[in-house]
């Protein structure tokens, strides 16, 4: 192949989220998840302060979806941790509260990294980590042994540049619990939130 012909990678911001048990609904129900998920992902993101402007469209996963920022000083990747994930957790919560036959759990995962672009959407390595990690054994049996609507895990990057710095609004003791996955042949290692999410009070969510 002449990678010659293949586009520089931008920078990103990586949130992919995934619907748990998604495969038992029936498609009329899965129908309902995915428009409420898209209306919960957008109202979180704004609550984070991230427009439009500064991301790009969702991306559908069938039962999630890939949500891609740009690196943008109004938006530092901390804003994902402290304000969009929460605002995120909050909503999942009232939804359920307020329609519990169509009340759902997400899985998170949170990474940074290079993306291309081509004619069929996004791709490349840092896409796969996001993924990978998503999909991981650990952050499956977190979430089923969870109370809380999500279960977060991040990636070693995102670790080493954010969490363990204890940023304003980020439990750095929270992130207890490492696993590895298999991404190129190599490993990576991802993070999960051990603590369930005290639902956030006043000022995300009007």
């Amino acid at each position: 192949m002449d990678t010659s012909a293949v586009q520089a990678p931008v920078h990103r911001a990586i949130v992919v989220v995934d619907i748990e048990g998604s495969t038992t609904r029936t498609n009329p129900a899965r129908a309902g998840l995915r428009s409420v998920l898209f209306d919960l992902l957008d109202e979180a993101f704004l609550a984070g302060g991230i427009t439009e402007r500064f991301r790009d469209p969702f991306i559908d996963r069938g039962d999630g979806a890939l949500c891609l920022v740009r690196p943008v000083d109004e938006v530092p990747k901390t804003v994902l941790l402290a304000r969009v994930v929460p605002a995120l957790t909050e909503l999942l919560a009232r939804h359920g509260d307020q329609d519990p036959e169509l009340a759902f759990r997400l899985r998170v995962s949170v990474h940074a990294g290079e993306v291309h672009y081509d004619a069929h959407g996004p791709y490349g390595e840092d896409v796969d980590i996001a993924c990978r990690l998503l999909d991981a054994p650990d952050l499956r049996r977190r979430l089923r042994s969870s109370s809380g609507p999500l279960a977060l895990v991040v990636s070693n990057a995102i670790h080493r540049s954010v969490v363990r710095h204890g940023y304003a609004g980020i439990d750095r003791s929270s992130f207890a619990h490492a696993f590895t996955v298999r991404v190129g042949g190599q490993r990576t290692r991802g993070w999960v939130r051990t603590t369930d999410a005290v639902r956030p009070g006043a000022g995300l969510i009007a």
